[in-house]
């Protein structure tokens, strides 16, 4: 079952993900609550639409904007609605 871990925890886990630019987009629901800090930065790609970020905060350590989501997908990035991905340093296991 594909995890993403972070500072050696596991802060996401579900056999529901879809991959897509080689990043594995897992349920939101999936996501643990307590590590995350909604964060001001925004970017946009030309196919999918908007993507809000979250902060990565426990135990001291910190990794802003680790977490990207689109809340309003565009048409063709459906498959991405209510879902978040990983960058920076998430680990991803599949």
């Amino acid at each position: 079952m594909p995890k993403a871990i972070w500072n050696d925890e596991v802060i996401a886990e579900s056999d529901d993900t879809v991959v897509v630019e080689g990043h594995h987009y897992f349920p939101r629901a999936s996501l643990r609550e307590d590590v995350l800090t909604p964060s001001d930065t925004h970017t946009v790609c030309p196919w999918k639409g908007k993507a809000s970020y979250y902060t990565l905060t426990a135990d001291g350590h910190t990794t802003p904007d680790a977490v990207f989501f689109y809340p309003e997908p565009k048409p063709d990035a459906k498959a991405v609605r209510d879902r978040v991905a990983f960058w920076k340093d998430v680990r991803v296991e599949a």
